[in-house]
Parts: structure tokens; sequence; C-alpha cells
């Protein structure tokens, strides 16, 4: 675990403390580490002194409730240790079914955690079927909720939660989480995954597992110079693929908007305009993917419209 100081630090002051409250969010942006956040926190919560403890995943006092594969051939995929895809959701039957394991007690001490991960993606009604067990939470049960984006949660969830906030981790931890985790990486994809980061660890292994360089240098071009004769946006469909997964186009995009992101401090007011308008349109695009069956060369080529439409104008152009 590299930063997130003061979130241990809160951690630790409540587990030391008399009366530890049952509900935390861990809110902040997608691959701040938020969740392996959770799993550390969820085995210190649980360890008992003289008591072997087995691994997160397999440890019957934590419980974590997460997106299934989305068909019976994407749990074989997952069964077999292949990539799998996995349903947009988590389902109210999946909160009923944790809830009826709440009725017992832990089962190695006096104490269980539950991991939600990720709270963005409870159902309405699996969010309402959740607040009963917040309202009135078992004896020894404690919830951690990870939350990307804290205003999607209803009020009366985090009303009923101590809120950790993750911040974006500074350039010089990215980029030695993105060595520690895959010191493979050649230089120019390394280059760019940190230039995308944005101060998530997650968003630049995300993006260096999807060999976007190319994609990446695409961009760059894009919002510097614009796409007159419509060359770069051709190359930046080859660099997407013809065929991408909802993991690669989800990256692709998050890379764009981190490309934008990045060029607000270096352009005047007009130019800060045209960029909070592509902006907007990226993070619409980002949440659009997941659902809509897009045609990838449209979609490529709405990306590099957007990036290009935010370039200074050429000179003599208006």
């Amino acid at each position: 675990m590299i930063g997130h100081e003061e979130a241990w630090q809160a951690w630790r002051a409540a587990m030391a403390g008399e009366r530890m409250h049952h509900g935390w969010l861990l809110a902040g942006r997608e691959g701040l580490g938020k969740a392996s956040f959770a799993r550390a926190a969820a085995a210190e919560l649980v360890a008992e002194p003289g008591v072997p403890q087995p691994a997160v995943e397999a440890h019957p006092d934590i419980l974590v409730l997460s997106p299934l594969p989305s068909s019976d051939d994407e749990a074989k995929k997952r069964d077999e240790g292949k990539p799998y895809q996995l349903k947009r959701n988590i389902s109210v039957d999946q909160v009923r079914a944790l809830q009826r394991r709440l009725n017992t007690r832990p089962t190695l001490g006096a104490r269980r955690a539950v991991i939600i991960d990720s709270a963005d993606l409870l159902e309405k009604s699996a969010v309402n079927a959740l607040l009963k067990s917040l309202e009135e939470p078992p004896q020894g049960t404690f919830f951690l909720l990870v939350v990307h984006a804290l205003g999607r949660l209803l009020p009366t969830v985090r009303s009923r939660c101590l809120i950790v906030r993750f911040h974006p981790l500074s350039d010089a931890d990215v980029a030695r989480a993105l060595d520690l985790a895959a010191p493979e990486l050649d230089a120019e994809t390394r280059r760019a995954a940190l230039a995308v980061a944005g101060g998530s660890p997650g968003a630049a292994l995300a993006f260096a597992e999807q060999d976007l360089g190319r994609a990446q240098a695409v961009y760059e071009k894009l919002i510097a110079q614009g796409d007159a004769d419509l060359a770069l946006r051709g190359a930046l469909a080859g660099a997407i693929g013809t065929r991408p997964d909802r993991e690669r186009l989800g990256a692709a995009i998050e890379a764009a908007r981190m490309t934008v992101v990045r060029t607000l401090d270096t352009v005047d007011d007009a130019g800060k305009l045209r960029l909070v308008q592509a902006h907007a349109r990226l993070v619409r695009l980002a949440g659009e993917a997941p659902i809509y069956n897009f045609d990838v060369g449209m979609l490529a080529m709405e990306i590099g419209s957007l990036l290009a439409a935010a370039a200074p104008p050429r000179e003599g152009v208006r």
C-alpha cells in the first residue's frame, strides 16, 4: 500500500477506540487503491491473537460483495483463471444472500467485515435492502463501502457511515506503484501511463495493461494541433483496435479525458472553455460506453473529434 497515510490513521485510531463505527465509506476516484485498502483494513479488523488467519478472499469473516460474472460461460472462464466479463451491477439478490449470512456469528473471532466493491454498482433495490443492515447492524459486523462517485450514493447511506476520502497520489508515488506492479514496462508505455494517471495508480496500470501507448501519442497530437485532414482520427481508430473489449474502451476514454485535464493549465481562457466542453462529453461517453453498443470506429472518431475541437485554432482560422 503506497500513500493514504491519513486513511490508515483514521482506521487504526477507530480500531483502538472503545466504540468503533460500524459503517465506513471509502471515497475517491477509481484506481486509488480503495478496494485494496478495504481488504487490508478488514484483515486487521477480524484478526484474533493466536488464531491463524486465511487469505482475505478465503476468510469466512470477510464477505466481499462485487459484480458476478455476466453469464455461465464467463463464470467458467473465472473458474479456469481466464479473463472474464462482469455484470454491470450488484443485485438485490446478492445483498439478500449476504444478509442471510449475517444472521450467524463470526467464525474465527468476534468481528466480521463486509466489503462492497463498489457501492456505485448497487442496484436501487439493492441499496434499499442494504440500508436495513446499515440501520441495524449485527453485533460485531462492520461495513466498508468502496465508492468512486460519492454524490451518486443516497444521502440515507452516507448519513449512516463515516466518510474516509482518498486523494490522488503524487506523481512520484504513482511511479513507484506502477514500477512495483509492472516492472516489465518499456519506457514509452511507462511514460504514457504516468501521463494519464492523474494521481491514480490503478488508472496508470489499466492503461499500461491495454497497451494504448500509440493511442496516447495520437491524443497528444490531436489536442496540440487539431486534425484538419482527418488523418489523426483514422490513426486513432487503428490504435484503439477494431474489436476492443469493455475494459480497453474504458481505458481509452479515460486516457483521453486525462489528456484534456493535463492540458488545462497550459491554455488561455478561450482554450479552457474548449477543454471543459470536451471533458464534459468524454465523461458522458465513459458512462455510455458500458451500456450502449457503439460502433468502435465511430467512437474513435468521436473521441478524436472532441480532442481536435479542443486544440488551439490554426492561424487565420476561427
